[in-house]
């Protein structure tokens, strides 16, 4: 995914961007980009296209997550699809993100101090990937992107969170068996 523009944040360049569409959509067709726009959500990006018979110039990076930064987003988008059915913008806070990420530690874990290290690195990502924009006025208070909608489908999500409430579960299993052996 490359850069992204949305109205709340970009009231000057949206009606600029809407205005030009094709324009900017052949240039970037030239150099193999495609420009991704949801009028209802109001946000805007662009994605590297795809030719499976063509040899082309990969412009934009990929961002890989790992299990910790994955989980992150499908909470994000939960809440972003939350919010949306009451009409609202997504906020979220640091504390809730880490408590959301911290169902996910292995238990028992011996490094804590690890993992936690690695929920504040899987925040900083999303800031980086424009994911989550800080509030003004807040230190710890986040609006969710509605970009993320485009990059995560509902059905994506779905899939997604079966398998990793799956991997909960069984983190939480593993502490109840471990604890139940201790004490006999």
């Amino acid at each position: 995914r490359g850069p992204s523009v949305d109205v709340r944040r970009h009231a000057k360049l949206w009606p600029i961007l809407l205005r030009d569409e094709d324009v900017i959509t052949s240039r970037l067709h030239d150099i193999f980009l495609e420009l991704v726009i949801d009028r209802e959500q109001g946000v805007a990006f662009t994605r590297q296209m795809a030719f499976e018979q063509l040899d082309i110039p990969i412009l934009l990076r990929k961002a890989p997550l790992t299990f910790i930064e994955s989980v992150l987003v499908l909470y994000l988008r939960q809440r972003l699809t939350q919010a949306d059915a009451q009409g609202d913008r997504a906020v979220v806070s640091n504390p809730e993100m880490l408590e959301h990420m911290s169902v996910f530690e292995r238990q028992p874990n011996p490094d804590h101090a690890k993992f936690e290290r690695q929920s504040l690195n899987a925040i900083e990502k999303m800031k980086t990937l424009s994911l989550l924009h800080k509030l003004q006025g807040t230190d710890e208070r986040y609006e969710v992107s509605p970009t993320l909608k485009l990059l995560f489908s509902a059905e994506d999500i779905q899939a997604l969170t079966k398998v990793y409430m799956i991997s909960a579960k069984s983190n939480l299993e593993g502490n109840s068996t471990e604890e139940d052996s201790s004490t006999d």
